[in-house]
């Protein structure tokens, strides 16, 4: 949008992209219409299910996420992705920070999965996976991974701070596996808990806050100093 020219800030049209802007101080309009900050900040969990893809539409005419976001008034978007044939938690929110935040490198926010995979991966190639591998010419962060079960269909818990596309299934095609079941059940400090597939909930004032002070957003009102 900013290189086709349809963004103006405070009258003047934007051309240069990272252009920074406030919603609370600039005038910013799209195709010249105002954009006004959200009414309300939201955060919501859900637990996406599987089959379903992670977009607010979809050509393909496939089942998405929106379709368990109904009744909620403010518009929210999601935060990161789990594609189709993943499972588990998953953020909304409107506040666009946060979802930057959240999803930016910098933060290193460990995100969770358990996974099921056609095969047993051995000692070497568990530690060539936490010391990472090449993934289109660049080399994964070190990553976490435990076995939870010793059977032919081993269970793994993995944690990773970076969420490229299909980086799970990927690591393990490199190691000649393939992963039959993949389900995120903790972002940061959050876990999916009870939460059943397609149930949502919105997030306590106290995970916010504790959300907001890891992403470096706030200061929590206990604090000494």
């Amino acid at each position: 949008m900013i290189t086709e020219g349809r963004v103006r800030v405070n009258g003047h049209i934007v051309t240069e992209l990272g252009t920074k802007a406030d919603l609370a101080v600039d005038h910013i309009k799209v195709d010249n219409k105002l954009i006004h900050a959200p009414k309300n900040l939201l955060y919501i969990a859900m637990n996406k299910p599987h089959s379903v893809v992670t977009t607010m539409s979809d050509p393909q005419e496939r089942k998405t996420v929106t379709e368990f976001l109904r009744g909620i008034k403010e518009r929210v978007y999601p935060v990161g992705r789990l594609d189709y044939h993943s499972e588990g938690l998953l953020l909304f929110t409107n506040d666009g920070e946060f979802a930057n935040r959240i999803m930016s490198k910098r933060q290193n926010i460990v995100k969770t999965y358990v996974v099921k995979a056609n095969g047993t991966l051995t000692e070497k190639q568990m530690e060539d996976f936490r010391a990472g591998i090449p993934l289109f010419g660049k080399k994964t962060k070190p990553a976490q991974i435990k076995p939870l079960s010793r059977a032919a269909n081993p269970w793994y818990e993995i944690q990773l701070t970076e969420g490229r596309q299909n980086q799970i299934r990927i690591m393990f095609k490199h190691f000649g596996l393939l992963v039959e079941k993949l389900k995120r059940v903790k972002i940061g400090f959050l876990e999916l808990a009870t939460l059943k597939p397609g149930q949502t909930r919105y997030l306590t004032p106290a995970e916010i806050s504790k959300f907001k002070y890891l992403l470096k957003m706030e200061k929590p009102e206990d604090a000494d100093d």
